[in-house]
C-alpha cells in the first residue's frame, strides 16, 4: 500500500494503486542520449603491480573486465526491474590504473537513440566491470573495495543534461 501523499507523478514506477509498473515511454520523442558513469576498485599497491605485470592467476584481468562491462550494459533490462530494453549504439568501458588510489578507475560511456536514457546501462557497465576486476584478482587480494560508483553526466531527454560535481 502506498500512502496518500505519494502520487503517481512523483514515483513514476508506481501506478495509482501503488503497484510497480514499467513506465510507458511511447509518447516520448526518440532522441540521442548518452550517459557516462564511473567507479573504482581500491587494492593494495602490490596487487595493482602484479596485475600491471600480468601476474594474475586468472589471466587477462582488464580485458575480461572490459568485456564484462560491455556485456552487462547490453543486459541491463534483464538485471534491473522495470528497466526498458534499449538499442545501444555505443558502449565503451575504460579501465585505468591509479597509483594514488591505489587501484583502478573504471568509466563507461553508453549511447542510444531512444525514448529513454541510458544512465542505468552506464552504471551497470561500471558495476559489473568492477565486480569482474574483483573476481579476476581475488586470488591476489580479497580485501579489495569497490568504491564510488556514480553517474558523471547524461545528455538528452526531457529532463535535460546532467553533470556531476567534481
Amino acid at each position: 500500500m502506498t500512502s496518500p501523499e505519494i502520487s503517481e507523478s512523483r514515483l513514476s514506477h508506481l501506478d495509482a494503486a501503488g503497484q510497480a509498473n514499467m513506465v510507458d515511454v511511447s509518447h516520448k520523442a526518440v532522441t540521442t542520449r548518452e550517459a557516462i558513469a564511473e567507479g573504482s576498485l581500491k587494492m593494495a599497491a602490490s596487487t595493482l603491480e602484479q596485475i600491471e605485470q600480468g601476474n594474475s592467476p586468472k589471466g587477462d584481468v582488464l580485458g575480461t573486465a572490459r568485456i564484462a562491462g560491455i556485456m552487462a550494459a547490453k543486459q541491463t533490462s534483464a538485471l534491473i526491474p522495470l528497466c526498458h530494453p534499449l538499442p545501444l549504439s555505443k558502449v565503451k568501458v575504460s579501465i585505468e590504473p591509479d597509483r594514488a588510489l591505489p587501484g583502478y578507475r573504471i568509466q563507461a560511456t553508453v549511447k542510444t537513440k531512444a525514448e529513454t536514457g541510458v544512465e542505468m546501462e552506464a552504471l551497470t557497465a561500471v558495476s559489473v566491470a568492477a565486480l569482474t576486476l574483483y573476481d579476476m584478482a581475488k586470488a591476489l587480494e580479497k580485501s579489495m573495495e569497490i568504491q564510488s560508483i556514480r553517474l558523471l553526466q547524461k545528455t538528452g531527454g526531457k529532463s535535460g543534461d546532467y553533470q556531476a560535481s567534481p
